[in-house]
This record gives structure tokens, C-alpha cells and sequence, in this order.
């Protein structure tokens, strides 16, 4: 995989430390003594304290969060910052470029729009690389006809789409995005491109209205369904929708695995397996790129900055993938989701990639190829050797015996009896494949890149509604959990195979739905202590009500100095940290109730496919105007809505005794203030608001029902 360069790597990326090490070292130490004694505040509280359970349930929340913060400072300790030089790789000659294969995995032509999927395909297959090098698979789960006629039109544009490109040298190769932005320099050519990309789309979006392709419009596609053909049940379908015999074009092929409800998918994770093995026997490119289905390209030379990690002789060896950030488009101003995660692809990659490398995120990921075929020494064959990492495809992808060979790797059944999910590709066993996967190999000994460009190199659609975030966050909450209690645990397996700091790391995401336990704990037992003038925190005169004041502010200064530094906003941080409390008390909080029910099989969650289509006007007019969008009503806004409604309460019974109790319920009148300013979309939502986007009456009933249930119930709990 190497390209023929005598030059060193150093040229073609370097590394730097971040310059706030020393000062987040420092901080680290500093709040480690506070832990410490607040630990030993707490077992003294215990043991002396009357109300034993309270200063349990205090103790509890606080040790969730103290090892949260520890797993989130072994990613502080050498976060690193690398820069790439891809124009070293401009004047290399094409026939040195190791070979690409592309894999793109889309489910539900309603949920993930084909024109979407179509964009996508479009943008990567005009990538500033070799098109004869590239070969593009997409794999449709849900086996749609929608979704093929969609890749078909996009197969005949791309003969004009890429060769525009690269002539006029286009940044935006994806052809919604580049025909959205009208330029005054636009020629003739382009023009005319952009009125044949609207018929594709008008085609396109015409057969999804009428949810099926008509004979007429092409006879071809239904030469493979027939009237049993089902989501759930059909056989494989492959086909070559574009060769790249020409050399203008890369390869495209459909691959719908065959599908049986008799017979476990594994989800996503098996979808890509079966890439991985129709791949291997038509292309078996050395580097692979993983994809969801609406990131569509953003940087034609993303494949070249790769390239400087992963043809680097001097690395590559042990080098098992470079994972590129998440971006996302369309987000508003002050981002009120919190969708752009800094967090996790921003602050916490560059801890990662100081240690053993970046998590596996699930898209915009460039493998090589071995790393799927166990650890660096220790080569794992394949049960066939056509799916051998390191065969050379030579034939034709049309050939009889390649189509047939690849047709049947695609079936539900071939898979048993083998190390396929478990010690061979992407590995089964969590909803999180993307995670779990990554975690795997990096326990095998492989490592990771980190590679930020800074034109991003992908964009996707991030969700729109509350509703679709909170539940998209919720199944990966269960997949974590999973993960936590299965074999394979960070904390047993991963700390002994990579070591405290990298263990560590990975456990923080999956104590991530633990984070419910002092949330809940946090937004309700202070502020019933409040309503009944009972104290549960130091009072100001007491040494200890400074070390709460100190941990709590210190944290949020950190985590706001993180934020800033990565280029986030004030605005933005106060939202990211406002939806980590709406996730705490929603998605977290059923994920671990979900997990539970599933682990006394009392239920089985399904992997749900997160909307990417466009909501109504209505719908998007709020989104762009900063308003809480909380349709479909779901019991899943119970619990906050219910938090919310007691602090409220209790804000204003510690307002009203304040006088009374003097300082004795400062922290805990504080913490209802907090919460009371973070929950006021909640308010305006259940009183102030009449559009469809607002809290439906009935939750708010419920709501009010578990407020004054939570009441009664404080009363024995705190007296």
C-alpha cells in the first residue's frame, strides 16, 4: 500500500502536542484532592448522618461523576494536534495510488431520501483521486427499488457530473450543494449540467411520491423484485451500475444482501461485512472507506490526506484506520441540540489521538483493509481465499464466476460456522458496531489516526426534531451498555489490553448512560429538600460548602475552556451542556431501563433508522428560529418535563422560606435555580406555546401526576 516516495514521513504530516497540557495537568491534580475529599466528606456523612439513604444516593451520584471526570481527564493528559501535507501527493504518478473501495450503507428510502444517497455517491465517486481506483458499493438493507433506481440515474449523470468537476477543479462535489449555491461565473456547461440534475431529481423524487418505480420508467428494476420481495425476506441482489473499464467513471455496485426473518442481520455491522466480502471478491481494494449514507464529500482531496497516514512506511505497519471528524450541515445558529457533538469528535478525539488513536465513530473512516483480518502479527484467514486481505483482484467484476462468488458471500447463511462478527470484520454483540469495532481492534494492537483537515472533509444531516436526537441517543445508550456488561468490557478486557489511560477512555462512553443516576438524583432529592426545609448540603459556613463550590464551578470552567478552544461559542456551550441534561433525564434514562427489560428478556430494542429527510415548513421554521421542537409527543419527555415542573415548585418554596432558613439552603435553592433556567424551553412549551411543536397536554398531565407523587414520596424519604 505504499506509494513509491523516497521522501520521509515528516513531510507529510506532523504532530504537535496541545499547549494547554501542562495547565489541564495541573487542574487534574488540583481536582483530584477535592474528590478526595469530598469522598471522605461523604462516608463521614454516612456514618454519622441520620438519613442514611440520602447521603447513599449523594454518595452514589457522586462517585458516577467522579469517574466520569477521571475517564475524561486520561483524555486531557497528551492531546495532540496532527497536520497533513496533501499536496506532496499531486505530482505522484496515478499508477502508484493504491486502490479504494468505498462502502455506503443506507436502510429506508423514507428515512434516508434515495436523492440523498444519490448525492452522496455522486460526491465521493468525483473524489480528486484516480477514478479507476475508486469502486463504489452501496448497501441497501432495506433491498429498495426506490433506492436502485435512484443509483442508476446518478450512475448516467455521473458521466458528465465528474468530469465537470475535475475540469473546473469544483470543492462541492456533491451536486445539491454545488447547484444550491448560484454563482454569477456559471458557464454554459454548468447550466446545462444543472438542468439535467434536476430532471434526475424530479425522476428521482417522482417514483418516491408514488412510492414505486413504474415498468415504463425502467423495466430493468423490476426484473429483479417479485411480489414476495420484502424488506425482511428476499434473496441477494448485486449490480454493477457503473464500470470503470472507461477510466472516466469509478466502479459502482448495488449489493441488497439476502435477507431472511429466520436468520439474525446484526444491523449495520452485517450489512458491512457483506461489503467487506463483495469487495474482497471483485476489487479487494487495500483501503476501504466507511460511510453513512448522507455524508456526502465535502474535500476532494480527503482521500489524499488519508493517504499521508496510511502509505507512510514508517507507521502503516500497525496503523489500522484514520478517522475523520463529523461534520454537519444546516445546523442553527447556537446549535440548540447540541448536534455538532463537539465533545466527541472535537475535544475528546485529540485526547484519544495522544494515546492509542481515535474511537471508531462509524462513518468517514479510512481502513486498511488487514485490520479486519486480525491483529498486525497475527493474520486470520478468511474460510475462502478469494476474501484474503492481501489477493490481487484481477478479474473482470462482470465475469460469471466473480458475480456468482460474490452473490453467494451475500447470503444469510454464510456466515455460520465462521469467525465473521467475531474475530473477522466489523464485530457483532452491541448496536454500537462502530464503537465495539473500533475498541476491538485497538485491544488487538492496532492504532488509530485523527485527521482534521481544515475544509471538512464530510457533511451529513443531523437530526432536526428533539425527538430524533434523544432516541437516536438512546439506542446508542443500550449499544453501550452492552458493551459494558458483555465479555469484551472496557473495564476488565480493555484496561488489561491497552492500558489504564486508553481503558479509561473508552470506559467514559460507557458509563455515558450512567450519567442518569446523579441527574436524577441531582434534580430531584435537593429540591425536595428544599420544599420541606431540610438540608442535604453543607451551608455557606461550613468549610465543606466551598470544595462543592469549587468542583462544581471548576468542572464547567474546564469543560467551557475546552469548548472555546475547539471553536465553539458561549451560547453554544450553554446548549451542549443544556442537552446533556435533557439527555441524562431522556435518552440515558430509558437506554438503562431498555437494557434492563432486554437483559431480563422482558424486550428486545431493534436498531431504528434516524430520519435524515426534511421535516415540514413548520417544522424547519422552528428549527431555524431556536424553538423546542417536542413533536411527536413521547413518554420519552416524562421524566425532564417532570423534573422541571418539581424544581419550579421548588425554586420558588425555597424563594418563599429563604428568610426563614437564612443560609442553612443555599446550595440546594442554587441548584434549583440551574435547573429552573435550563428547563425554561420546557416551560414555554407546556404554558406559553400553541404550535404543533409544543409539550402535548397529556404528557403535562402525567408530568404534574409524577411531580406531586415525587412530593408525597419525598416526605418519607427525607423526614
Amino acid at each position: 500500500m505504499e506509494l513509491h516516495t523516497s521522501e520521509q514521513s515528516a513531510t507529510h504530516h506532523t504532530c504537535h502536542p496541545c499547549r494547554r497540557v501542562i495547565p489541564y495537568r495541573i487542574y487534574a491534580v488540583v481536582h483530584t484532592c477535592g474528590i478526595i475529599a469530598l469522598m471522605y466528606h461523604h462516608a463521614y456523612s454516612l456514618l454519622t448522618e441520620h438519613t442514611a439513604l440520602t447521603s447513599f444516593l449523594l454518595l452514589l451520584s457522586d462517585v458516577v461523576l467522579a469517574f466520569m471526570w477521571a475517564s475524561t481527564t486520561s483524555l486531557r493528559l497528551n492531546p495532540v494536534h496532527r497536520t497533513e501535507y496533501p499536496e506532496k501527493y499531486f505530482s505522484k504518478p496515478e499508477e502508484h495510488f493504491p486502490k479504494l473501495d468505498v462502502f455506503i450503507c443506507t436502510a429506508d428510502p423514507y428515512k434516508e431520501p434515495p436523492m440523498m444517497v444519490a448525492n452522496t455517491v455522486l460526491s465521493v465517486m468525483a473524489f480528486g483521486y484516480p477514478s479507476y481506483k475508486v469502486s463504489v458499493y452501496v448497501s441497501d438493507d432495506g433491498g429498495s427499488s426506490l433506492t436502485l433506481f435512484a443509483l442508476m440515474e446518478a450512475a448516467k449523470f455521473s458521466e458528465h457530473w465528474l468530469p465537470f468537476c475535475k475540469k473546473n477543479n469544483v470543492q462541492d462535489r456533491s451536486p445539491e450543494v454545488y447547484f444550491s449555491l448560484k454563482s454569477s461565473s456559471w458557464t454554459e456547461e454548468a447550466e446545462n449540467l444543472k438542468k439535467m440534475y434536476e430532471d434526475v431529481k424530479e425522476r428521482v423524487e417522482h417514483v418516491v411520491n408514488i412510492g414505486k418505480v413504474d415498468q415504463d420508467q425502467f423495466r430493468e428494476v423490476f426484473d429483479l423484485l417479485d411480489h414476495k420481495f420484502t424488506p425482511q425476506d428476499h434473496p441477494s441482489i448485486i449490480k454493477v451500475l457503473q464500470n470503470n473499464e472507461t477510466g472516466i467513471t469509478p466502479n459502482l455496485i448495488y449489493v441488497s444482501r439476502e435477507k431472511s426473518r429466520a436468520t439474525p442481520h446484526h444491523f449495520k455491522a452485517g450489512a458491512l461485512n457483506t461489503l467487506l466480502r463483495v469487495s474482497s471478491v471483485m476489487t479487494n481494494s487495500p483501503i476501504i472507506l466507511t460511510l453513512d449514507c448522507d455524508m456526502y464529500s465535502n474535500n476532494p482531496t480527503t482521500p489524499l490526506h488519508a493517504l499521508c497516514y496510511l502509505s507512510d512506511p514508517k507507521i502503516n505497519s500497525g496503523l489500522g484506520f484514520v478517522q475523520f471528524p463529523q461534520r454537519f450541515q444546516g445546523i442553527n445558529r447556537n446549535d440548540i441540540y447540541a448536534s455538532e457533538l463537539i465533545h466527541p469528535f472535537d475535544i475528546n478525539m485529540v485526547g484519544y489521538d495522544g494515546l492509542m488513536g481515535p474511537i471508531h465513530v462509524g462513518t468517514g473512516c479510512f481502513f486498511n483493509r488487514r485490520v479486519f483480518y486480525g491483529p498486525p502479527a497475527n493474520l486470520i484467514l478468511p474460510e475462502l481465499d478469494e476474501l484474503a486481505p492481501n489477493r490481487i483482484a484481477d478479474k473482470p467484476i462482470k465475469a460469471h464466476t466473480v458475480l456468482a462468488l460474490a452473490h453467494n458471500v451475500a447470503g444469510c447463511n454464510y456466515e455460520h460456522n465462521t469467525n465473521w462478527g467475531s474475530k473477522i470484520g466489523f464485530r457483532y454483540g452491541s448496536l454500537v458496531e462502530d464503537y465495539y469495532t473500533g475498541f476491538m481492534l485497538h485491544c488487538e494492537g492496532w492504532r488509530s489516526m485523527f485527521c482534521r483537515p481544515q475544509r471538512a472533509a464530510f457533511y451529513g444531516s443531523a437530526p432536526k426534531r428533539l425527538t430524533d436526537v434523544v432516541c437516536q441517543q438512546m439506542r446508542w445508550s443500550i449499544g453501550l451498555l452492552e458493551m459494558g456488561f458483555s465479555r469484551y468490557s472496557p473495564f476488565t478486557y480493555g484496561l488489561k489490553s491497552l492500558g489504564l489511560f486508553t481503558g479509561l477512555g473508552y470506559c467514559y462512553y460507557v458509563v455515558w448512560p450512567f450519567c442518569s443516576i446523579p441527574l436524577t438524583v441531582y434534580g430531584v432529592l435537593p429540591q425536595l429538600a428544599l420544599i420541606y426545609g431540610i438540608r442535604v448540603f453543607p451551608k455557606p459556613s461550613d468549610q465543606w460548602f466551598w470544595l462543592y463550590i469549587f468542583l462544581s464551578l471548576g468542572a464547567y470552567a474546564q469543560d467551557l475552556a475546552d469548548f472555546l478552544l475547539e471553536g465553539g461559542t458561549c451560547q453554544k456551550w450553554w446548549n451542549d451542556q443544556r442537552m446533556w441534561l435533557i439527555r441524562g433525564l431522556s435518552s440515558f434514562f430509558f437506554g438503562m431501563i431498555e437494557y434492563t427489560l432486554k437483559t431480563l428478556n422482558l424486550s428486545t430494542p431493534g436498531f431504528n433508522v434516524t430520519s435524515k429527510a426534511n421535516g415540514d415548513d413548520e417544522q424547519k421554521k422552528r428549527y431555524e428560529q431556536e424553538i423546542f421542537d417536542f413533536a411527536p409527543s413521547s413518554s420519552i419527555f416524562l421524566p425532564m418535563t417532570a423534573v422541571a415542573v418539581l424544581n419550579l415548585f421548588a425554586f420558588v418554596s425555597g424563594l418563599y422560606g429563604l428568610f426563614a432558613w437564612g443560609e442553612g439552603l443555599s446550595l440546594e435553592l442554587m441548584l434549583a435555580s440551574f435547573v429552573v433556567v435550563n428547563s425554561l424551553p420546557i416551560y414555554e412549551a407546556m404554558v406559553l406555546r400553541k404550535d404543533d411543536g409544543k409539550l402535548q397536554k397529556g404528557i403535562c398531565f402525567l408530568a404534574g401526576i409524577l411531580t406531586l407523587v415525587l412530593i408525597l414520596g419525598g416526605y418519607f424519604l427525607l423526614k
